[in-house]
């Protein structure tokens, strides 16, 4: 590489960056077919009271419609109850249970695996500042927890089991990136009980804040997520705005009457600690 211009190297050093550090690189939602199995008739419930307790007391409304996690305050015992969560969850034969089981369980997989590193690296400035490997920006292709005897990555949970399996697009305001651009970490756990509920929550609070759209001199700007991941949004500008309408509070809605494209999209990955606002 070092017989190219020194200004070629550069440019290939940005678009490789860009690139490998961005979603866009993320697989695309697959089916991962061994994930399929469920008992239909399962009555058992999954016991998510020890993150839901950390949750309460971690995660904090900021005056700004942002939730933010107190990384700092976390502490030994903090951490010790994270792993001890992850432990319980691992020693789970999620197979055996029902299916609206089965999606609260990943969901809050998802998100203490993704606060479990974060502490693991804290302080940082992004999530992005920790790798998967030499080419990867990121912690979503490590392999985090180990589920019926298979290692599984923070990729495999979103873009391999909830999304294809459930096809809701209200599963990118469920899974938290710890990062200031990306939907809410809710201040409770996910259950098979609670989650319409808090599903619509999450999402009315992320369409209706600046983060996730807004109309400034009747043009539309939206979160980044609804750029990358399109597809589970209507897969064009108009399922997009479709998608917006469905929980937007009046002063949105409004805005977004006479809109009839999305013009710009933004992201930002600054890590959601309480401790930077």
């Amino acid at each position: 590489m070092n017989s190219y211009p020194r200004s070629a190297r550069l440019l290939l050093a940005c678009i490789l960056s860009a690139w490998l550090s961005s979603p866009l690189a993320a697989p695309a939602a697959k089916l991962w077919e061994r994930w399929t199995a469920h008992d239909p008739g399962a009555t058992m419930e999954i016991d998510h009271r020890r993150w839901n307790d950390w949750l309460a007391r971690f995660v904090l409304a900021g005056p700004d419609g942002i939730n933010r996690v107190d990384y700092g305050g976390v502490g030994s015992a903090g951490r010790k109850q994270v792993s001890a969560y992850l432990d319980d969850m691992m020693s789970i034969a999620i197979s055996r249970y029902g299916r609206e089981q089965q999606r609260a369980y990943w969901i809050n997989l998802y998100n203490a695996l993704t606060i479990d590193v974060v502490l693991e690296h804290y302080p940082l400035d992004s999530i992005r500042d920790i790798s998967s490997g030499f080419f990867w920006s990121g912690p979503w292709r490590k392999k985090l927890a180990t589920i019926e005897g298979q290692a599984v990555t923070l990729d495999d949970i979103e873009h391999r089991i909830l999304r294809p399996i459930w096809q809701d697009p209200r599963i990118h305001y469920a899974v938290n990136c710890a990062s200031l651009g990306c939907p809410n970490l809710q201040a409770e756990a996910f259950t098979a009980a609670n989650m319409e509920s808090l599903l619509d929550k999450a999402a009315r609070e992320f369409v209706n804040h600046s983060r996730g759209a807004q109309v400034v001199d009747g043009r539309l700007r939206v979160s980044s997520i609804y750029d990358w991941f399109e597809a589970d949004f209507g897969g064009t500008d108009a399922g997009v705005i479709a998608h917006l309408k469905q929980y937007a509070a009046a002063e949105l809605a409004a805005a977004l009457a006479s809109v009839e494209r999305v013009d710009g999209h933004d992201y930002d990955w600054r890590i959601n600690d309480l401790g930077r606002q």
